[in-house]
């Protein structure tokens, strides 16, 4: 690192667990996330100001009015842009030195294996069930590991699927694809603003760690978040033998 990089990162450098050698990782890196709203807005900006060296930002819409009471990305300015452009001018602002790749694409199974097994790791800031199961396929099949995230009303979550250690679980174990679960929208049901700042945050924080090669995770874990109550669970997620995604995949 640079003279400018060393200022940049001391924060970072000061502390034991990272260090020159630890931030020189999140130089080196590349992180694909996927969505740049709610939790993808506080996340991206996170991880480009830590310094991670490769963002690919991916998201097919674009920035409405509605979006900027949570979305912290974006500017009433950038209304009508892709958000996955939008996105990448505000880390510009921030970082100039990480590198961002912006998308404004909803990536299928094809572009989403291509993406995925470029990135050291992959956060999943997306609002659908389908784009999760599909994220979660192409992280397990490639073994990379999976931050997944989401927040509606006043609940969050984060979990952590590292999918380089044998029998880890995947998101399929914890919300079966074949379940019935009822899928609430932000758009019809509301989310409380600060809520999606804490979800996104938590992310870019797992993300970072993971990186980084720090153990004190959510690897294999739940984390909700009730922001009404402001009440914090943790529970241990396991493998569930009759997953038809990853138990069979080790």
């Amino acid at each position: 690192m640079n003279d400018q990089q060393l200022l940049r990162y001391s924060r970072h450098i000061l502390l034991a667990e990272i260090g020159i050698e630890g931030q020189q990782r999140l130089n080196d890196a590349k992180v694909l996330v996927i969505g740049l709203g709610g939790l993808g807005s506080p996340a991206a900006l996170y991880l480009a100001a830590s310094g991670v060296g490769h963002l690919t930002l991916c998201d097919d819409d674009t920035v409405e009015l509605s979006n900027l009471q949570r979305q912290v990305i974006h500017r009433t300015a950038s209304i009508g842009q892709p958000k996955a452009a939008s996105a990448r001018a505000a880390l510009h602002d921030i970082n100039p030195e990480v590198e961002c790749l912006a998308l404004a694409v909803r990536a299928d199974a094809t572009q989403l294996g291509e993406l995925v097994g470029k990135a050291d790791v992959v956060l999943d800031c997306s609002d659908n069930f389908a784009t999760r199961y599909t994220v979660n396929h192409a992280c397990l099949a490639l073994r990379k590991p999976l931050v997944s995230g989401a927040a509606i009303q006043f609940d969050g979550q984060v979990a952590v699927f590292d999918f380089r250690h044998a029998h880890a679980p995947c998101y399929n174990c914890l919300f079966p694809e074949d379940s019935v679960a009822a899928e609430l929208r932000c758009a019809t049901t509301g989310v409380f603003a600060p809520l999606t700042g804490v979800i996104g945050t938590l992310q870019a924080a797992e993300a970072l760690k993971l990186l980084m090669g720090i153990d004190h995770g959510l690897s294999g874990k739940l984390l909700t978040f009730n922001a009404l109550n402001t009440t914090i669970t943790r529970s241990i997620l396991t493998q569930d033998p009759a997953c038809g995604v990853c138990a069979s995949a080790y």
